[in-house]
């Protein structure tokens, strides 16, 4: 009998997907807070996720996370800091491929050192859901609709205590 996985997407909606047609994805996610705001990744609309996505081949966590965060934002940040991870079965449905994926999500705080916020980084598929990233006031988190399929910002509350 073959095993099934349910993924979901980002709207919630489940998929059942057999475990062999999963695909394994290490990803890292950067937060990025300065002057009281968090560097938040506006996709889908009024949906908003960390910037961050999966690690190349090769790629140490830190220098994806230092590399994603460049990409989607713009944005420089140095000194990546590990402060959570999560499991997740996600459906990439906004996607042409429409990929199931069973992701480790890794959650890095990262400081701040320059750039713009810019689009230039994006790849073909970002170009179609994402727009130019956000500093959003950190006292905003809980009114903010996600683009996540897991909930980040426990995360974002740990990294700003462990400061």
């Amino acid at each position: 009998m073959t095993k099934t996985t349910t993924c979901i997407d980002i709207y919630g909606k489940e998929f059942q997907v057999p475990a062999e047609n999963l695909a394994w994805r290490p990803s890292v996610y950067g937060i990025v807070i300065k002057d009281g705001n968090i560097l938040l990744s506006k996709q889908f609309g009024d949906r908003y996720d960390l910037p961050g996505g999966g690690l190349d081949l090769g790629e140490t966590p830190e220098e994806g996370v230092i590399r994603e965060v460049k990409e989607e934002t713009g944005i420089d940040v140095k000194n990546p800091r590990l402060v959570g991870f999560e499991n997740s079965y996600f459906q990439s449905s906004h996607s042409k491929e429409n990929k199931s994926y069973h992701c480790i999500m890794l959650y890095f705080m990262c400081e701040y050192s320059g750039g713009e916020l810019s689009t230039d980084g994006f790849d073909e598929d970002e170009l179609a859901y994402a727009e130019l990233a956000e500093w959003t006031p950190v006292e905003q988190l809980d009114t903010l609709e996600l683009a996540s399929t897991v909930d980040y910002r426990s995360h974002i509350r740990k990294a700003i205590l462990d400061q």
